[in-house]
């Protein structure tokens, strides 16, 4: 499935923000595709170390774990950016103009609260991690170098999702709108195909 290709907007802020938007995604979604990388690349020398060599190495686990976290994170600002989120397709495929755009407008601001209550979380475990020391099961790494996967990852998502929220407001559409032509055949998803 094809994503619906970014439509022009005619608003300067509009356009602006969906650059900040796709930019802002664009370079999470880069990280994400590094910490893909580095998660294959210690998996598999971890497998060859414990197989090959008879040398396991159980800090890989941790650090692989720890990466995977951190490419979800950084990946969800530019699933939010293409819409290519759950959604609540059932309701918003039956509405048309004012209604579906509202109905966009909540998801896209729902999406921007749970995204700022993700951050305030993630911040306040940062702050405690580093106030009190806590240290990872692997020398020399602080558990809140970890946890400041959270705060990031939630804020680049909060600046997608507002940015999107503001062009919906501003009468524009987002880029990647899903405007109903690429649903999905509904009898091939009940046979299973």
């Amino acid at each position: 499935m094809t994503p619906t290709p970014p439509r022009p907007q005619t608003n300067p802020l509009a356009r602006q923000l969906s650059t900040v938007a796709a930019v802002t995604a664009q370079a999470a979604g880069a990280f994400g595709a590094l910490a893909t990388l580095l998660c294959l690349v210690l998996v598999a020398y971890s497998v060859g170390a414990r197989y090959l060599a008879g040398l396991p190495q159980p800090w890989i686990d941790k650090a692989a774990g720890w990466l995977v976290v951190g490419l979800v994170l950084l990946a969800a600002p530019e699933a939010q950016r293409r819409f290519e989120h759950i959604g609540v397709d059932v309701i918003t495929e039956r509405l048309k103009g004012r209604a579906a755009r509202i109905m966009r407008l909540v998801g896209t601001l729902s999406v921007a609260l749970v995204a700022g209550i993700l951050l305030s979380a993630g911040l306040e475990a940062v702050e405690f991690s580093r106030m009190i020391g806590i240290m990872t099961e692997i020398e020399g790494v602080p558990v809140w170098w970890i946890q400041s996967m959270l705060p990031i990852g939630s804020a680049l998502l909060l600046v997608v999702a507002l940015a999107q929220s503001i062009i919906l407001l501003l009468g524009q559409d987002p880029d990647f709108m899903p405007d109903g032509s690429d649903e999905l055949p509904r009898d091939t998803l009940a046979r299973g195909e």
